[in-house]
């Protein structure tokens, strides 16, 4: 599966973009200006998508990876 199709099985399941889990780690305290925040470590934000979103590993995976600035 490709990053995108994660991305479009992602906001399909929970109504939500990209841009939306952007702000929605800022406002968690796991981002800051745009970058994880030191000592965030990627478990953390997993299981916080794990438990809100009820997302599988892969797909909080892939949300990690755009939070992280890996993937677009």
């Amino acid at each position: 599966m490709s990053f995108q199709a994660y991305i479009n099985n992602i906001q399909a399941k929970t109504g939500k973009g990209p841009e939306d889990f952007k702000k929605l780690a800022q406002e968690k305290g796991f981002t800051e200006n745009g970058t994880i925040k030191s000592g965030v470590k990627a478990g953390d934000i997993t299981n916080w998508l794990k438990t809100e979103f009820e997302l599988g590993h892969g797909h909080a995976m892939a949300i990690y990876a755009l939070l992280k600035g890996t993937k677009e």
